[in-house]
This record gives C-alpha cells, structure tokens and sequence, in this order.
C-alpha cells in the first residue's frame, strides 16, 4: 500500500470521471456491464454503462439477473468471464511462415500491438486469481511474453464485495471480500459513493485528476463494517481440514464415481476458472501450403485429447479427468506455484451445466476420508 494519497471518497460524478480520465489516457477501459442476460466484461467508453441496479442470483448451475432497488453499480457476483480473457486470450497467433518463390521458408512473429488495458471493477477473488496467473505465467523459467506485455501495461481498479453470491467461497480459501494487495486503486461502494484507496502511484495520479473529497473516518469505518459484514455471508465453503493432504490421500475414493456420473466434460469450469491456464497450439495453413501460423488457444484437461500419448488418452475415463482437475486445483498446484489454484469465486458451480459444486465434492471427500473403516482411514 502507498502512503502518497489518503483514503477519498467519489461521487456518481466522480466515477464518470475516472472513466473519461483512463479514455483520455488511450487505455482499453474494461468493466461489467450487461448484456446478453448476464453482467459480462465489455469494453467501457463510459461509466453510464456500467451494471446500475443490477444484481444476480445464482445457485450450482443457475444464473439470474434481478433487479435491485438501490441502484449500485457493483452489487453482483462474478459473472460468466475473467480477467483472464483479456490477459491470457482464449486464441493467440503466436508466429507465421511464409515459403518464398526460392523455396525458403521466413518465419515472422507475431507483433501485435499490445493494449494499455484499465480493468475496473476487478472482485478481491479476482486479484487474487490474476497473482496466482502472474506467477504461473511469467514466474517460472519459460514466461509467457504475450501475457507478460499485456500484464504490464494493465491498470486494475478493484471493486470490494458486500454482498457475496450463494456460489462464494472465498473465505474458505485464505481471501475473502477485501482488497489486500496488487490494485492501483480500490472502491467500496456505499449508498451511491465509492471510498477509494490507493495501491500505487499510477493509482494516486489519477485519483489526483478526479473530483473528490477525503473521506472522514465514519466513512471509512462503515465502509470497513460493510466489507468486514460480507466475510460472515458466504453463500458456501470449503472444509477446514488440510486440502492438500485431503485429496492426496483420495485417489481411489468412491466419491469420484458419482460424480462422474454427473460430470459432462464439457470443460465449462475450466473456461470460466480465472485461474486455468492450460493451452494447446495449433497448425492453421492456406490452400496453397506457403503459408502457415501456429495459434495458441485455451485447453482444457476434461479434453479426452489433453492427455493423449502414443495411441491413446492417459485419462480416459470421466472419473479420471475430474480427479486431475480438482486434485490439481487444490493440493499439486501447491508443489508447482505454491499457492492453491482456486480463489473461490463459485464460477465453475454456478456455470456447471450439471450444477457439480466444488465445495460438496470437497466435503464428500473429507467425509469418505474420516469415515471409520476406509482404506484412508486405515
């Protein structure tokens, strides 16, 4: 936290403000706003588009828009995208080559322009989920450039949470409804205002061409109650055992069967997850073969392909892909970034078409595991 501006508090006027201030400095604003039956992030040239009076209800596999009186403009849950979208897109070209009429070969790569993105809006699980990206794209030895770029330039303006969803679980997971770390500038919104405090020096520059006030300590306080009141309102939760050693230790649980029973492998948890990174690439060519690019897109380990290997899938069995995914997600992301790779933003429950919960599987499987008699328990 930066110690170059005082906590402040914006009006409707201020929140305009901050939006033609990013516009005029050539930023890709990016924020919620509603569209097609769903809050989705969309390209903002003004705050008017934002999601006022809008909430939504959602529930393992449901997700409603409704209607709210007070007119707040952050008032929902997560809606169906990330921010990974804009960071880590979903199809990327990454190179062409061209064959010359000599029969050489040029390869070029690829240079597009990278945006100066400006995310408002941006949930604490989401920060948290963009940290856990940062680290497993541009923290190892091989970084992804292409995020790295976009990553760099992004500007982010979190929005605190005082209303949880019932598909919330952050808390569970060592976050929860404030904004700790890694914004340049964080809004809590309160009976049409919005106290602001600052993260970074970009963040107090632009707060300084704003109209604001500083905010006064009840101010303050009730924002801190309001945010401090939604760490209480979960709609779910995680076990509070060890998930690490948990899902270590339930390769061969039963639980795994009934819910592949359910599970489509359809990957929709996967697509939503702000946190899945995996990626395949592909050869895409034109009719008369002197020209091809290579594309990266997203991947998904519920692809019966993801794991094929000389002839045949390593996990072919719906039971087998939901394991790697869940055990990967809660104990062996730990040995490979040392974090957990879920934030507890509920997407996957509420965008499962099957309506699977993570937080019931979870409890499932600590219940099998405790249970007197079991090959765990033994």
């Amino acid at each position: 936290m930066t110690a170059t501006a005082a906590p402040a508090v914006l009006d409707r006027n201020g929140l305009d403000a901050l939006v033609t201030a990013l516009v005029a400095q050539g930023r890709t604003v990016i924020g919620p706003t509603v569209r097609d039956g769903a809050i989705v992030l969309a390209e903002l040239t003004s705050a008017d588009a934002l999601p006022f009076g809008w909430g939504v209800e959602l529930d393992a596999g449901r997700y409603r828009l409704v209607r709210r009186e007070d007119g707040a403009a952050f008032a929902h849950s997560a809606g169906p995208q990330s921010w990974k979208a804009f960071l880590h897109p979903s199809r990327e070209r990454l190179w062409s080559a061209d064959r010359t009429p000599k029969g050489d070969v040029s390869f070029t790569a690829e240079d597009a322009e990278t945006p100066s993105y400006a995310f408002l809006g941006v949930r604490p699980c989401d920060l948290r989920a963009v940290a856990i990206q940062d680290r497993v794209l541009t923290g190892g030895r091989y970084a992804d450039s292409g995020y790295g770029r976009r990553r760099g330039k992004a500007l982010l303006i979190a929005a605190e949470c005082t209303e949880p969803g019932a598909t919330c679980f952050c808390v569970s997971t060592g976050g929860g409804p404030a904004a700790d770390a890694g914004y340049d500038l964080a809004l809590t919104e309160r009976d049409g205002r919005f106290l602001v405090r600052v993260g970074s020096e970009e963040g107090a520059a632009l707060l300084a061409q704003l109209p604001h006030r500083t905010a006064d300590p009840e101010v303050e306080a009730a924002a801190r109650a309001a945010v401090d009141a939604a760490r209480d309102r979960m709609g779910r939760s995680l076990p509070p055992v060890d998930l690490r050693a948990l899902m270590g230790a339930s390769p061969t649980a039963e639980r795994w069967d009934d819910v592949a029973a359910r599970c489509l492998t359809c990957g929709n948890c996967t697509m939503v997850c702000p946190t899945c990174f995996c990626v395949t690439t592909e050869e895409v060519t034109d009719l008369s073969g002197d020209h091809t690019e290579r594309w990266q897109r997203w991947d998904s380990c519920f692809d019966l392909d993801f794991s094929y290997l000389h002839g045949g899938p390593v996990r072919s069995s719906a039971r087998s892909r939901y394991r790697q995914w869940l055990t990967h997600k809660l104990s062996t992301w730990h040995d490979q970034f040392g974090t957990s790779g879920c934030v507890g933003c509920g997407r996957c429950i509420a965008w499962c078409p099957a309506g699977i919960d993570i937080t019931e599987e979870v409890a499932a499987l600590d219940a099998e595991h405790r249970a007197p008699g079991t090959e765990t328990e033994r």
